[in-house]
């Protein structure tokens, strides 16, 4: 009754070989030896390894694994490249669940040197509700003029027939300096949750989130709209064994969030699932 968007795992060989992926990474492997001089590349190709069990999955996200590195090309600074490396700590990742962090990299496509570089730990956490994908989201976020931030979105999924759950959360990134700093962190901009027999009847639950730049400013950065579309649904199964859906009229909101000189607050209806 509920379709799932589930990814298809597409064979790409010989990633690490110099072959073009399906982003804008290139030669990935050469990409993350020069950001790690230290990373020692396993016998197979398949992964590098960091001192003393930190592991880099070189699938990229494209494959079986959404724990690869990913690269895209920012369009607002086409010299940029952004590259998000998931650092994964195999000593306390097994049965299904990872501990890990991700490192986010700003890059010349030129020279191909690391500009910026900011560590977020705990972003590759999951477990029961497992990371399904990563990737970069370079709308236009003109948070101030001369200033556009960049995001990173995270799909969790859970696993649960009877309790089915999604959620995209995002985090948003500027350039400042010499350094790469968050100015949003954790909003979450799409998500279904609900209970129900696994087969029709429950009750579920959406929502979906834009962000508009703001007239004003406060601390010399725009203010972010926020429009909420929340939706619900309670179908069952009518006289004839058809299960109908019976959806409940949609719940408009809005929120206007204000740089406090720091970065964003996210309201706590929207706040990311604690992982």
């Amino acid at each position: 009754m509920r379709k799932v968007l589930c990814a298809a795992a597409l064979a790409v060989a010989s990633l690490w070989s110099g072959q073009v992926a399906a982003d804008d990474c290139g030669d990935a492997a050469a990409l993350v030896q020069q950001a790690y001089p230290k990373a020692r590349l396993s016998a197979d190709g398949a992964s590098f390894t960091l001192e003393p069990h930190t592991s880099i999955v070189s699938t990229l996200r494209y494959g079986e694994t959404p724990f690869g590195v990913i690269c895209k090309i920012w369009p607002a600074h086409d010299d940029l490249l952004l590259v998000a490396v998931p650092l994964i700590d195999s000593s306390q990742s097994g049965d299904g669940a990872h501990v890990g962090d991700i490192e986010l990299l700003v890059v010349d496509r030129n020279s191909r040197q690391v500009r910026q570089r900011l560590l977020q730990p705990g972003l590759m956490d999951d477990d029961a509700i497992a990371i399904d994908k990563i990737e970069f989201d370079t709308g236009r976020y003109g948070l101030a003029p001369g200033i556009t931030a960049f995001g990173l979105r995270i799909d969790m999924l859970g696993s649960s027939r009877p309790n089915p759950f999604r959620e995209t959360d995002l985090r948003l990134y500027v350039l400042s300096g010499n350094a790469l700093r968050v100015m949003l962190d954790g909003l979450v901009v799409a998500g279904y949750h609900g209970e129900g027999d696994a087969s029709c009847a429950g009750s579920f639950y959406s929502n979906r989130v834009s962000l508009t730049m703001g007239t004003t400013s406060h601390h010399g950065y725009r203010d972010i709209i926020l429009a909420e579309r929340n939706d619900t649904d309670e179908p069952s199964v009518d006289e004839n064994g058809e299960c109908q859906s019976h959806p409940g009229k949609p719940v408009n909101k809005t929120y206007r969030l204000r740089y406090d000189g720091s970065r964003y607050p996210v309201p706590e209806a929207l706040k990311i699932l604690e992982r």
